[in-house]
């Protein structure tokens, strides 16, 4: 398998056509850091605040993911499937999800991101309504990073968030 990855077969972000929105902002992919902190942040508004879709856009590579995980089923979307599906509940209801701990990964030009994270209705709620982790799985290409793939799966009584994860 191997061998068939790296033979040129493959499709890679350079080599793929721009998606619908505008080039990602360099501040916004140079690092690690920096394109968790843009995902947090582009999908994080107030009720009635519309979300910047082509900056959300802009972070992925092209074919990337998005799966929640949930206790009856499993949901994969692309970017347009998430901004269709989510994009009109995140501006009717308000919704702020921050990062609250983190482990991450890097070898070479990839990175795994675990980020676990809190759901809230207004940034200034004192409960989130619900928590979770983000796994996020990277890859730098041409100086910049692009998300592959994000698959998260909420907290629940039957599924808590191990103390390995959590805020130290």
């Amino acid at each position: 398998m191997v061998a068939l990855l790296f033979s040129g077969d493959a499709p890679r972000p350079q080599d793929s056509k721009p998606g619908p929105g505008p080039a990602a902002a360099k501040a916004d992919v140079e690092s690690v850091e920096a394109i968790v902190k843009s995902l947090y942040d582009v999908i994080s508004g107030a009720a009635g605040q519309e979300r910047n879709w082509d900056r959300f856009r802009s972070l992925f590579a092209p074919k990337g993911k998005l799966t929640a995980v949930g206790q009856k089923r499993t949901l994969v979307m692309t970017p347009e499937d998430y901004v269709a599906q989510s994009g009109p509940y995140l501006v009717k209801n308000g919704f702020f999800e921050r990062e609250i701990a983190r482990r991450a990964d890097e070898f070479g030009d990839l990175a795994q991101v675990f980020s676990t994270y809190e759901s809230k209705h207004k940034a200034e709620d004192e409960k989130a309504f619900a928590r979770g982790i983000n796994s996020i799985q990277l890859i730098k290409e041409k100086d910049r990073w692009w998300v592959v793939s994000i698959a998260w799966c909420e907290e629940n009584p039957n599924r808590p968030i191990p103390k390995e994860y959590l805020p130290k």
